[in-house]
């Protein structure tokens, strides 16, 4: 695809992923648009439908919940009556998307900037700065009076260490297991780009569903629906589907996926050996004007990066207004849309799918 305007992608582990690949190989899928990296912790997603169908058995309702989190082993819904119900974790998991459950990235390691609660106090986020363009941005935050920061405890950092190794730990005998029963896990391969090549050569959207989607891989993120130059491919609420033919030797959809082979080059294996991956500077920080949560940092950042013009847009997830905290992903170059999408959705959305939207929308234009 012709890149047009510049992007921030604020997303989880396996969004960062998908862009991280799409930043590697232009030759195949077209230059990306997407220029800066926020990445979000993250332990589980959850399913929105099911999620809904869990809270209505304990008398919830959707529309009655003000915020969510997820902290301290269990799950929070903050009520509109200003009531709080918490659930285990344990016990939160039958609503848990079965694709996080091979993922074994916590704190998105191969973002720009990675933001997450875990580590800092009350108010505050804790801020990972992996890339120089992601510490410089950082810092001019903090030089401009976006966010204030602060050193992090030593003893933080190993929470968050923890944390992370808890998830590689769990979901690398998930992956041992799957595969004990042959459903293949592609993604933790240790592969080489010339491999890499040499293995999706042929492979197009009946593969991806065979050795992706039909396996509980997928991650709904909509990367397969964006790269697809035919516009073939559907995806909705659940699963991505054809609904065509893939040209001769098209393989974009599969390459694109952040679920099917992952190069050492796009993903070193020695990150799995480090538990928050390669970074600069680890931080604490917050936004004192901002109302966003664990601090409002992301969304005092987007801000920046907006006022400043270091992307032209931002991808958040916001809800939609009809259907109460069903992430919906929005493209916009307005704070104010930044500012009203704060807040954690902790549900599956097709960040990309407005990527391609937009860029339909351009070819119109010059057309």
């Amino acid at each position: 695809m012709t890149k047009k305007e510049s992007v921030t992608l604020v997303g989880t582990p396996c969004h960062i992923i998908a862009t991280a690949k799409m930043e590697h190989y232009p030759e195949i899928l077209g230059d990306s648009p997407v220029d800066f990296k926020l990445g979000l912790f993250c332990m589980e997603n959850f399913s929105h439908s099911y999620l809904k169908e869990f809270l209505k058995n304990e008398n919830i309702e959707m529309d009655d919940i003000n915020q969510f989190r997820v902290e301290k082993g269990h799950l929070w819904a903050y009520l509109n009556d200003g009531d709080v119900f918490k659930v285990p974790l344990s016990k939160a998991k039958v609503c848990m998307r079965k694709n996080c459950q091979v993922c074994m990235d916590y704190t998105s390691e191969l973002a720009d900037l990675s933001v997450g609660s875990v580590g800092s106090a009350p108010g505050w986020s804790t801020v990972i700065a992996r890339t120089e363009k992601g510490l410089k941005t950082l810092l001019k935050a903090e030089s401009e009076g976006y966010i204030e920061i602060k050193p992090i405890k030593q003893s933080s950092i190993s929470l968050l260490e923890k944390l992370a190794n808890k998830k590689k730990k769990e979901n690398k005998e998930e992956i041992k297991k799957r595969e004990s029963v042959a459903r293949p896990v592609l993604y933790r391969r240790y592969i080489n780009d010339a491999e890499f090549r040499e293995e999706v050569i042929s492979c197009q959207f009946n593969d991806l569903k065979a050795d992706v989607v039909d396996v509980g891989s997928c991650v709904l993120c909509g990367a397969c629906y964006y790269v697809c130059p035919e516009n073939i491919i559907s995806i909705e609420d659940r699963k991505p589907q054809l609904k065509g033919t893939c040209p001769p030797e098209c393989n974009l959809c599969y390459v694109a996926c952040p679920r099917t082979y992952l190069s050492q080059q796009v993903l070193h294996r020695d990150l799995d050996q480090k538990p928050l991956g390669d970074y600069l500077k680890i931080v604490s920080a917050r936004a004192e004007n901002s109302d966003g949560q664990d601090g409002g940092v992301a969304t005092a950042i987007l801000s920046y990066i907006l006022d400043e013009k270091i992307t032209d847009e931002v991808i958040v997830v916001d809800k939609m207004d009809e259907n109460p905290w069903k992430p919906e992903a929005i493209l916009t170059s307005s704070a104010e849309d930044v500012k009203k999408a704060a807040g954690t959705k902790y549900s599956a959305a097709p960040v990309f799918k407005v990527l391609k939207k937009n860029y339909e929308d351009s070819k119109k234009e010059v057309s």
